[in-house]
């Protein structure tokens, strides 16, 4: 079983090392193989957070994520909400072909500046997890007006805590607090049920899991590199983080299409 795992582990780094090598362009990859290997795989969900020319791995500049979007919409993918996917995972509701969520954590300003044009530019619905304590007292966040517009125009405003603390470095009336005060404040600026969280850092356990269930959240995300199909737990689901690197394009279409390969092959699927 250790030799297996180790042969495993040693194929997935010469793939991660050769891929590069033996793809000069991202239109090169077997689309056949693409496809195969997706074939059990429900939803990619997209993880950005900044979307601007600051040139950290955080941020996406605005012209690249542009490209992003004019690809997925040349390539037919269609955009879901996180109430789409889970009527799918939970009731097996059918979703559009090619169907992917996209996603924003803490609620920056660029996200309403930079972002939502774009979105609106192909159509695309998308997710901002906001930091309810954020909006309306930092400059660099969105406001609540903000949410509320970009809420009435396909973009879902859900929770990323109150103030983004580690929720597993809280006690559990703390991390209550932090479930419960934010959902409280979306819900009364927006007029709105909360139904989503992303978990602030991406920590977790079984224990707060449970703890957002009973605070009234339908699911929640983490940062979990893969995508999401009927064995993912809707309290813990993955994520594929979209980073600026140094071929942003391209780090955005191996994430898009490699994940699902390896997934294929058991290599990345808890």
């Amino acid at each position: 079983m250790k030799f297996s795992y180790l042969y495993k582990k040693i194929i997935l780094v010469m793939l991660l090392v050769l891929i590069p090598l033996l793809l000069p362009g991202p239109k090169i990859l077997d689309q056949k193989l693409v496809a195969e290997s997706a074939s059990d795989t429900s939803v990619v969900i997209l993880n950005y957070h900044k979307v601007d020319d600051m040139k950290i791995s955080l941020s996406v500049a605005p012209v690249d994520f542009e490209k992003q979007m004019a690809y997925l919409k040349e390539q037919g993918y269609t955009t879901i909400t996180a109430d789409q996917l889970l009527d799918n995972l939970e009731n097996g509701t059918e979703l559009p072909e090619k169907p992917i969520l996209i996603t924003f954590d803490d609620g920056y300003e660029d996200n309403y500046k930079n972002a939502y044009p774009v979105l609106k530019k192909y159509g695309f619905k998308a997710t901002i997890f906001v930091i309810t304590d954020f909006l309306d007292r930092y400059p660099n966040y969105i406001t609540w007006a903000q949410a509320k517009e970009l809420q009435k125009n396909g973009i879902s405003i859900e929770s990323h805590t109150v103030q983004h603390k580690s929720l597993t470095e809280l006690n559990d009336e703390e991390v209550r607090s932090e479930l419960i005060n934010s959902k409280k404040a979306i819900d009364e600026h927006l007029g709105k049920d909360t139904r989503y969280i992303a978990y602030p850092t991406g920590t977790y356990n079984l224990h707060i899991a449970q703890m957002v269930k009973d605070a009234g959240y339908r699911a929640a995300f983490t940062v979990k590199y893969g995508n999401v199909d009927k064995a993912s737990n809707i309290y813990a689901l993955e994520r594929v983080p979209i980073f600026h690197t140094e071929n942003t394009f391209k780090s955005f279409y191996e994430r898009l299409h490699y994940i699902p390969i390896f997934e294929h092959l058991g290599w990345i699927k808890s």
